[in-house]
């Protein structure tokens, strides 16, 4: 009886790989065995950067919170304290966008809270 290798899942897996290997450099978007590795090394970074992306943009909202806070007279320790002791339920990326984007509402939400 003869062998039988399946070439049909085998050609498929590795279509599966050099397509999401499209648009790498060189032999990365040719060959099989370099295309598997570039790929899967790709996808240790989008998994890893999935995770340092939210700490980027909580970063981001912490420092233009601060830049708005600074501007009337408080910090940000001292704000975001403040918020949660009168149940002001504003999370970071809102308040960043306040303070960048309507001024004048920040300077309401931080009045509130300076009473």
């Amino acid at each position: 009886m003869p062998r039988s290798v399946n070439a049909v899942a085998s050609r498929r897996r590795r279509k599966k790989i050099l397509k999401a290997a499209k648009g790498y450099f060189g032999a990365r978007s040719k060959v099989y065995t370099v295309a598997k590795n570039a790929v899967e090394k790709g996808m240790v970074y989008a998994y890893r950067d999935r995770k340092n992306k939210k700490r980027a943009f909580r970063r981001l909202w912490i420092a233009r919170i601060n830049a708005g806070a600074r501007l009337h007279g408080i910090s940000y320790s001292r704000l975001m304290h403040a918020l949660k002791e009168n149940n002001i339920d504003l999370n970071r990326k809102v308040l960043a966008d306040l303070a960048m984007n309507h001024p004048d509402s920040f300077k309401t939400v931080v009045a509130q809270v300076k009473k």
